[in-house]
């Protein structure tokens, strides 16, 4: 087991802030490219995703929820996934969703529309 005293000057050591803000200070410019990129991506995805919403009378204090079904699949779009599996992995965050009481059609509505993809093939 070990030291409590040792542990804790392990912590101190790891958590320096004055090197965790060199480190961020060098990597700020890279994250701050990534940032400018991809915020404008998120923003429209959801204005997309607020639209389908608004059109199929999904109540606005149940946007939140919707918005994060769509960041899921706006997260799952950014990786090496497409075709079937992403149609698979879609109808996961929708049987997902649906669970928590989200309504099915509006779901399947915001998978085709905002991010074009098909139900999966049954098998």
């Amino acid at each position: 087991m070990m030291d409590p005293t040792r542990r804790i000057a392990k912590w101190n050591a790891k958590f320096n802030t004055e090197r965790i803000k060199a480190t961020l200070d060098d990597m700020r410019p890279t994250m701050l490219q990534n940032v400018t990129a991809v915020f404008p991506l998120i923003t429209a995805m959801e204005l997309q995703v607020k639209q389908v919403c608004d059109g199929s009378g999904v109540s606005t204090i149940q946007y939140p929820f919707y918005l994060n079904f769509g960041r899921e699949m706006w997260a799952l779009s950014r990786k090496d996934i497409s075709g079937e599996s992403y149609a698979k992995e879609a109808a996961i965050l929708i049987t997902k969703w649906t669970a928590r009481g989200l309504t099915q059609a509006v779901l399947q509505a915001l998978r085709t529309d905002v991010f074009n993809v098909a139900a999966p093939v049954a098998p």
